[in-house]
């Protein structure tokens, strides 16, 4: 059975028999966050003692080289990597990697991964940090598990108790509230060869509307506008769409306008595994942001926590001086420019239930405590085979206080292609927040508007 939902166009086996088990012992929730040892978002706030730090508050100072123009320079240009791991070095260093992680070392003679200096970097504003704490007491999941209860903005559950409580706090994460950006995606063949698509995306929750009404929006996570820009064949498209917290109470309500027939329709057609945007049928619908839209169709698994290399702090891979060129190569990004850090990650494993379709049988999601991002993602086939592995490579907006990705990617494993989606390098403006709009400018008539 499988029902329509729409995608945003541009915005996961059990471990190895020599993988870490989930830490789950090692984390006893507090009833209280105001009084307990836990950060105002809901993460560990001790360090490991040696490796990971003690939380301090984050990154919310930018460093001399910054322009105050939103693209992001290095704030640690003089960290060097402690050591990298690749096919030489892989069997010690296997109980900190997902599984895909491993696959892609030994599947690739090239691919390596660079370990830095630990750097808890993430935070989120202070009405975050409020809107959070009020959350603790008052937010539940609707008694299907699709939504939420009493909900409007900030970390829904920074004690999750289960693994859906976990991937809503993902998918309703602070993105900054209002904020445009263009974005570059690529396909590549397995030879590196590829053709970028780009595209200018706006994002806005409904309380950053300048004529907000919490009546009119209490079920809206979001509204959003994709216009692809290039290449010229393709300019002038856009996607419109209205984005529920719960899904299965109000499906998602999308439109699309084409430019060379110069029409708006409604654009029921990509859903759940239906191929995404752009991306040469590499990725899923609900491949994008990692993952994206209803968690209906699986049964949902917190396995617990555990100590992991994950991409962050990634602020080489917007540096404007490096061309999409020399990011994107055959079989995967260019590594030379990656950072990995040990972090703490929450484990959540999604089962497709009996009664639903799905390529992905199993997926294993590792979700950043910090900044609750999903940081990995490994897929599995329906013959329980694995299949893609997906990463995020994080960035803070350290002047505005707001997590997010340099870019996603997701390997396949068995073609030996991947998509990398939301690189910024070649783009003049990449990103602004605090954008103004109303909600009169998310409509279909506003869409048609636009195209002419």
């Amino acid at each position: 059975m499988i029902r329509n939902r729409l995608l945003i166009p541009a915005l996961t086996a059990a471990f190895m028999a020599s993988g870490t088990p989930a830490q789950s012992d090692s984390f006893t929730p507090s009833s209280d966050l105001t009084d307990s040892d836990l950060t105002p978002f809901g993460a560990e706030q001790a360090g490991n003692e040696d490796e990971i730090p003690e939380w301090t508050g984050g990154l919310s100072e930018a460093p001399d080289s910054y322009q105050d123009d939103h693209r992001y320079t290095n704030p640690f240009p003089d960290d060097e990597p402690l050591f990298r791991i690749d096919q030489g070095n892989l069997e010690e260093h296997k109980a900190r990697l997902s599984d895909g992680q491993i696959a892609m070392l030994e599947q690739h003679d090239d691919y390596f991964i660079p370990v830095y200096e630990t750097r808890r970097t993430a935070t989120f504003p202070d009405s975050i940090k409020e809107a959070t704490s009020r959350n603790a007491e008052e937010v539940s999941l609707t008694d299907d598990g699709n939504g939420l209860e009493n909900y409007e903005e900030g970390i829904p559950f920074p004690e999750p108790e289960n693994g859906l409580e976990v991937i809503f706090n993902h998918l309703t994460r602070y993105r900054g509230g209002a904020v445009e950006r263009n974005v570059t995606q690529a396909a590549p063949q397995p030879d590196g060869d590829f053709s970028p698509v780009t595209f200018n995306e706006e994002l806005v929750r409904p309380n950053h509307l300048v004529d907000y009404d919490p009546d009119e929006h209490d079920n809206i996570l979001f509204y959003y506008t994709g216009t692809i820009t290039d290449p010229s064949r393709e300019a002038g498209n856009v996607l419109l769409i209205h984005e529920p917290i719960d899904q299965t109470k109000q499906p998602r309500q999308a439109w699309a306008y084409n430019a060379g027939q110069r029409r708006v329709r409604q654009a029921p057609q990509a859903a759940y595994d239906s191929p995404s945007a752009s991306s040469d049928g590499q990725r899923t619908a609900d491949n994008v942001d990692l993952y994206n839209g209803a968690p209906d169709q699986y049964d949902w698994e917190l396995k617990g926590k555990r100590e992991m290399y994950i991409p962050y702090n990634s602020y080489e891979f917007m540096d404007a001086d490096l061309s999409y060129d020399e990011i994107v190569r055959a079989g995967h990004v260019n590594q030379e420019h990656a950072r990995y850090e040990l972090h703490r990650v929450w484990h959540v494993r999604a089962t497709l239930k009996d009664d639903e379709r799905h390529v992905y049988e199993k997926r294993d999601f590792y979700i950043d405590e910090d900044s609750w991002q999903i940081a990995l993602v490994d897929h599995y086939d329906e013959r329980g085979d694995l299949w893609r592995v997906a990463e995020a490579h994080k960035v803070q907006a350290y002047d505005i206080d707001v997590p997010f990705y340099a870019f996603e990617t997701i390997y396949d494993l068995m073609s030996g292609r991947y998509v990398v989606a939301g690189m910024t390098n070649e783009e003049d403006e990449p990103y602004e927040f605090g954008i103004q709009r109303r909600s009169s400018e998310f409509t279909s008539s506003a869409l048609r508007r636009s195209g002419r």
